[in-house]
């Protein structure tokens, strides 16, 4: 492929991520194009770190999360930024960002395995803002009397937190008391409060059979 090719590729990459309200997977950005004129995986990968590259400096970057790549602002000016919206950022409540946190990290857990290790009730009204967040989902019943609920993340948590896959998560290098961890899930949201252009413990579920 000539340069000019290329910075073509480039070009029409740059002005699909920009419009799009979403990230793009490399299959999502090769099936825009039509057959004959279609590039390789490896030649989009290339123009995707162009990209990338082009990026440096700047006040936006190219990400790659869980659900593909986008266009967001760059973290250190969520200050700046978020002055643009007059309503302020939604505050969650220590119980949500350590109930969260032991779904991050202990997944899939039910209501009441997070209830023993908290020492207190779960709200009925944190697990609903939890999956209306869509950042935790049902994956299963656990076979027990009643069949509780197993709740794991989603996609949407880790495009949230800028992560690619759990194995992103920040490791845990030994158990630590829950406000520590609520304290750095709750750091991690005031850095995401910029809007896109627009925690280690073992984890039972792997990447392929949380996200199919």
């Amino acid at each position: 492929m000539s340069d000019d090719s290329l910075s073509q590729l480039q070009r029409i990459i740059e002005a699909v991520l920009l419009a799009s309200d979403r990230p793009l997977t490399t299959d999502a950005l090769l099936a825009l194009f039509a057959e004959q004129e279609r590039p390789t995986r490896k030649v989009l990968e290339l123009v995707l770190t162009q990209v990338e590259e082009s990026c440096q400096g700047r006040g936006f970057e190219l990400r790659k999360v869980a659900s593909g790549y986008r266009f967001q602002v760059c973290q250190d000016l969520a200050p700046w930024v978020g002055r643009l919206w007059e309503e302020k950022p939604q505050r969650y409540s220590r119980a949500l960002l350590e109930t969260l946190s032991l779904i991050a990290y202990r997944q899939p857990i039910t209501r009441g395995d997070i209830e023993d290790i908290r020492g207190v009730t779960v709200s009925s009204s944190i697990i609903r803002t939890l999956l209306e967040r869509e950042w935790v989902r049902v994956v299963g019943h656990k076979e027990v009397p009643g069949r509780p609920a197993m709740y794991a993340t989603s996609k949407q948590f880790l495009d949230y937190f800028n992560l690619e896959s759990l194995a992103a998560l920040p490791p845990l290098a030994e158990v630590r008391d829950l406000e520590a961890i609520g304290r750095d899930v709750e750091d991690r949201l005031q850095q995401e409060l910029a809007p896109a252009t627009d925690e280690s413990g073992e984890l039972t579920l792997s990447d392929e059979e949380q996200y199919p």
